[in-house]
């Protein structure tokens, strides 16, 4: 019986991964004084429209640092995902690239992001 609950405990687990939301975060660094109040507001606009043009997204935030602790990221972007295929989606629409290519790498320094499950 031991045996048996280890295995349907291990398949509980692969079938919850199956189900469970991705939400990825993406952190950037723009390049020190190129990101004006004008320009972080252009990405935040063109941001803005992406929930509507891709029906994936299930939630979608973003926004400016707020320095309260020397070091952190200039900006942020967490999203939510049924599955990775939806995620996929999300990163290969043209309208994403658009932006990112139109919008954040003209300023960008870096970027560090990730995906992951949400329990």
């Amino acid at each position: 019986l031991w045996f048996a609950t280890g295995h349907i405990s291990k398949f509980s687990h692969h079938l919850a991964d199956a189900f469970s939301m991705i939400r990825h975060i993406s952190l950037l660094k723009f390049v020190e004084g190129k990101a004006t109040l004008e320009a972080k507001k252009t990405i935040e606009s063109g941001l803005s429209t992406l929930p509507s043009i891709i029906p994936q997204i299930r939630a979608y935030t973003f926004g400016s640092d707020l320095k309260l602790a020397e070091g952190n990221a200039d900006f942020a972007v967490v999203a939510d995902f049924d599955n990775e295929d939806a995620y996929r989606v999300y990163a290969e629409h043209p309208e994403h690239k658009k932006i990112i290519a139109e919008t954040i790498k003209p300023l960008l320094d870096s970027r560090v992001a990730l995906q992951y499950r949400l329990r």
